[in-house]
Parts: C-alpha cells; structure tokens; sequence
C-alpha cells in the first residue's frame, strides 16, 4: 500500500497555486477550475487543493526550514518558528544522528503546514 493523494482545503485556488507554487518552487501539474481543483506532484504522492476539502495539517520535507520561511516571505504566517523536535538515534522515523527541525505556517487558505527538515547532529 502506498499513500497516493492528499487533500488540503483551498478557497481561494488561484490565491492557493501562487503560496504552493513559491513554497514547492514548481507550478501545478492539473488545474480544473470549475469546480476549483489543482494538483502538485509531491514525488509521486498528488497533493490537492480542492475548494470543497476540509482543513488538513500536512507535513512537507524542505531542504532548509529558514530558507524555505525565507523564500515563501509574507505568504505565510509562522505558527511555530524553526525548532527542533526529535533527535534521531537510529532510522526508525528518520536518518540517525540527525536533528529534525519542524516549523508551523498557516497558508494562504488558513491550513497548517508542518514543515520538517533533518540536519546532522552537532
């Protein structure tokens, strides 16, 4: 079994392709307006952007936390700043003797996006 598609609530789909578009640093791959769909292709995972979707809190691995607050700007607001939440002592939720830095903003549609990347340790 393998997670196919995940569905994030957009009001505003225009409003929504521009936050997705900066933050993922790719355009939609569908647009189908009516009825207010679009589609970005998450490594083969489709994530949805749908007007009739209820809120969802997704997480999304970046390269970078700051670079990636730094590159969506005034688009999001920050929930939660960069922090770290785990230290990874073996491979069970992700690459061991690493740090994963998790930071929180709210879309442009009022969702939470949990945004997680994993750094060496020290």
């Amino acid at each position: 079994m393998r997670l196919v598609q995940v569905a994030q609530r957009a009001d505003d789909p225009e409003r929504a392709a521009a936050f997705y578009s900066t933050l993922l640093g790719t355009e939609p791959t569908a647009v189908f307006d009516p009825p207010g769909l679009l589609f970005f292709d998450l490594d083969g995972v489709r994530l949805l952007l749908d007007r009739g979707a209820p809120t969802s809190l997704i997480y999304l691995q970046v390269d970078d936390v700051d670079a990636a607050l730094a590159r969506l700007g005034e688009r999001a607001e920050v929930v939660s700043p960069p922090h770290v939440i785990f230290t990874h002592g073996d491979d069970a939720l992700g690459p061991a003797g690493h740090d994963e830095w998790q930071t929180f903003v709210r879309d442009s549609e009022g969702n939470t996006v949990g945004l997680v990347a994993f750094r060496p340790r020290p």
